[in-house]
């Protein structure tokens, strides 16, 4: 399709630029007119709305007018009255009422009625002593001023001169009284509804008479009072019907009707006017929507011609522009092409050219004056080219030769090292194996180079778990090789499926797919064996020890408490101090048998789901006596109505880890300073931290103070009592729970130590 398009486009530069200028000028044109008709028919759609809904107020407040006028004229007319004698009253009365009937030619029937019901005197003498007690105008008359819709002619309709239309009227009724202020009867009129006709020729028909317009009145409940014939008495649901009675103003919109015609529509709920309290007629003035807009449709019949003409006029201008822009240019394009056939000549540009065609012009002759010395330079260069292609050549070949030399040596380097190397690229293959792994593993190198790596040493089980991290960091998630350039230890199996237990390094060189894996492999089964043989060892030993420790402690305790008879001071001091350090001793062989258990896998543990303000309560009783000796305050933070945030742990393990950790701190703690055991929620898990006043713990040692017999204290010096083990421990029985144990700065000095457990119970 492109291809296609671009063959129809004119090849000429001047071609072009005449239809790129007329498109422009076109769409340009069209844009800003059609921009200027849209607001100018929303503008004039909004005016015709307007002048509809203008249509509808002004009706709709001459209908509340004129019912106020008629509502206050019987309410004055009600208060006028003065009864006295009946005969003369009667006349009287009568008299009075023709005039006002008379006075206004919609009065159908004004008349008075007694508080009977029989009506007493009439304008036009009809309905005189007819009983009337049975009409609403007449019951809700005497209790004050009453107003009623629009009804059809009941008694008057036969007795009335015939009419085109049925006689439809509106009441109005007010009681009058005698001079005491009681109520003698209720003066009414009916009302002729053509008066509502008339109204709404007045106002509408000057409209009606440039383009059909409609009015309708509907009273409360939505029935046309005055409209169309076809829809007279109906009840409409409509959408302005709806928002004229919700609106506190007129308005108009374009609406589907009944009748299947979509109008235009102005609204106006009346509300009375004055004291009248109104009936709550709506006035609608609809006009059919083809009607109402052909305004519209007139001026953008207008706005379309008027825009191309304009597009046309502009598409010459773009043309003659286009013309004055390529005449030079093809001047110039002549002389380039005598140029490039061979032909040498300056080109010359007029004065009458606009400034970029002569700057081209002399851009070109520089170009040729600097074609000329370059073909100069050009055939003297080439007679020196080859005198540096072989130049290169050798130093090309030099350093191959060193590339390859350095090959040779890397190579040396491998088959001579003591472990095995193992090279695997991105996808698990094996690239490189030397003699000492085709030694550790069995397989010969011609035999394993091309096979994935983990499926040739490693065990079954571990397979998967391999070849998904290699994936992962080939994907770009290199944290899931978390041993890169680390020592590790693994178990690979030989090509007769023993497993080997191994010390490995893994480095990896280059990028993207050509990285490599470089591996090396150390056999430790001989270091795993002494390491079994000592764990088996010091297991023995200290079980051993055990046994003489306690009877020399029973021994010493025997002698302390006078078993022999009274002992000099200075033999109780012996012998206190043989204690003391005989406790010691079995505080270091129970720590040296914990530790033997641990790293055996010997040790149990049994994590329960449990709170953890009890273990802390337990701790801080039992390290209460040894911090009073030491004149330190033993503090607990966290305790809450309830008993705290809950941990899976083992209760007895956790309380050896607390235990140690505040016998530290006791320790290191000056006297008269608080050692704190905080218990906090965290996330998912609960945290207990011990905070001590003392020296603290250098950033640099405290990794170090984690590994077997080493001690911390002021200056590098050792805590009176420890053996070493303590902390050791501790790590290795919360790494057992899942959790983890940090050592940082505690708030205005000294150290904390920080146990965070898991709230789920570990698999």
């Amino acid at each position: 399709m492109r291809i296609g398009l671009r063959s129809l486009l004119p090849r000429g530069l001047r071609a072009r630029l005449a239809l790129a200028f007329s498109l422009l000028s076109v769409i340009l044109t069209l844009a800003l007119l059609g921009l200027v008709e849209r607001r100018a028919v929303g503008r004039l759609e909004n005016q015709i709305g307007e002048g509809l809904a203008d249509l509808a107020f002004q009706t709709s407040d001459k209908l509340e007018r004129g019912m106020f006028e008629r509502y206050r004229e019987v309410e004055l007319i009600a208060g006028r009255i003065a009864p006295g004698d009946a005969a003369q009253d009667a006349a009287r009365m009568a008299a009075m009422l023709r005039r006002v009937q008379d006075s206004y030619a919609y009065y159908e029937w004004i008349g008075m009625v007694g508080v009977d019901g029989k009506v007493k005197a009439a304008g036009n003498g009809l309905l005189v002593g007819v009983d009337v007690s049975r009409r609403d105008w007449f019951r809700q008359g005497l209790e004050g001023g009453f107003v009623g819709d629009v009804h059809d002619a009941v008694l008057l309709a036969k007795l009335l001169p015939p009419q085109s239309e049925p006689r439809r009227f509106v009441d109005v009724a007010f009681p009058y009284a005698d001079a005491e202020g009681r109520v003698q009867g209720v003066l009414g009129a009916h009302l002729s509804w053509n008066w509502a006709r008339d109204v709404e020729r007045s106002v509408v028909g000057s409209a009606a008479r440039t383009s059909p317009v409609q009015a309708l009145i509907l009273n409360g409940e939505g029935r046309v009072l005055l409209g169309p014939p076809d829809l007279a008495d109906k009840v409409l649901a409509l959408e302005s019907l709806r928002r004229a009675r919700t609106a506190r103003r007129g308005g108009h919109l374009v609406e589907a009707w009944p009748d299947g015609r979509t109008y235009v529509v102005g609204y106006q709920q009346g509300s009375g006017h004055g004291n009248y309290p109104g009936l709550g007629w709506t006035v609608l003035v609809r006009q059919d929507v083809s009607q109402a807009y052909a305004p519209v449709r007139d001026m953008r019949a207008q706005v379309l011609w008027s825009g191309a003409a304009l597009a046309l006029l502009f598409s010459i201008v773009g043309v003659w522009v286009a013309r004055s822009i390529t005449r030079p240019l093809a001047r110039l394009a002549g002389a380039a092409t005598r140029l490039r056939q061979g032909g040498i000549e300056t080109i010359d540009a007029r004065a009458d050219d606009y400034a970029e065609v002569r700057a081209l012009g002399r851009a070109l002759n520089a170009l040729v004056t600097d074609l000329e010395a370059r073909r100069e330079q050009l055939e003297r260069l080439n007679g020196s080219l080859e005198q540096v292609v072989e130049a290169r050549t050798v130093e090309l070949r030099r350093a191959l030769a060193g590339v390859q030399a350095s090959e040779a040596r890397i190579r040396a380097i491998v088959e001579t090292a003591q472990d095995a190397f193992i090279g695997v690229d991105m996808t698990g293959r094996i690239l490189d194996w030397n003699r000492q792994a085709e030694l550790l593993l069995g397989w010969r190198r011609e035999e394993a180079v091309g096979q994935i790596l983990s499926d040739l040493i490693l065990p079954a089980e571990l397979r998967a778990a391999a070849g998904g991290a290699l994936a992962d960091f080939a994907g770009g998630a290199r944290r899931r090789l978390d041993h890169l350039n680390q020592r590790v230890e693994r178990v690979v199996t030989d090509r007769h499926g023993a497993e080997i237990p191994v010390e490995m390094s893994t480095g990896l060189t280059g990028e993207g797919d050509s990285a490599v894996f470089s591996i090396f492999l150390r056999d430790i089964t001989e270091r795993k064996r002494i390491e079994a043989m000592k764990n088996e060892f010091v297991g023995t030993v200290s079980h051993e020890l055990r046994t003489p420790l306690t009877s020399i402690r029973a021994s010493l305790a025997l002698l302390a408490d006078g078993a022999l008879g009274a002992l000099p001071p200075d033999v109780l001091e012996l012998i206190e101090i043989s204690n003391n350090n005989c406790m010691r001793l079995n505080r270091l062989v129970d720590d040296m048998l914990d530790i033997q258990k641990i790293e055996a896998g010997m040790m149990s543990f049994a994590p329960v789901l449990q709170p953890l303000l009890p273990l802390a309560r337990e701790a801080v009783r039992t390290m209460r006596g040894m911090a009073g000796a030491a004149g330190v305050c033993l503090v607990l933070e966290g305790e809450t109505a309830g008993e705290g945030p809950t941990a899976a742990f083992d209760y007895d393990r956790m309380t050896q880890v607390l235990v140690n950790l505040l016998s530290n701190a006791i320790r290191v703690a000056p006297g008269g300073t608080q050692v704190v055991l905080r218990v906090a929620a965290d996330g998912e898990g609960a945290n207990l931290a011990v905070a001590d006043s003392g020296p603290g713990i250098a950033p640099a040692l405290r990794e170090r103070v984690f590994q077997p017999f080493v001690q911390i204290g002021d200056a590098g010096s050792a805590p009176k009592g420890g053996t070493g083990l303590g902390l050791a421990i501790c790590k290795r029985i919360v790494e057992e729970h899942g959790g983890t144990i940090t050592i940082g700065d505690a708030p205005g000095g000294g150290a904390l130590f920080c146990v965070r457990l898991p709230a789920r119970m570990p698999a």
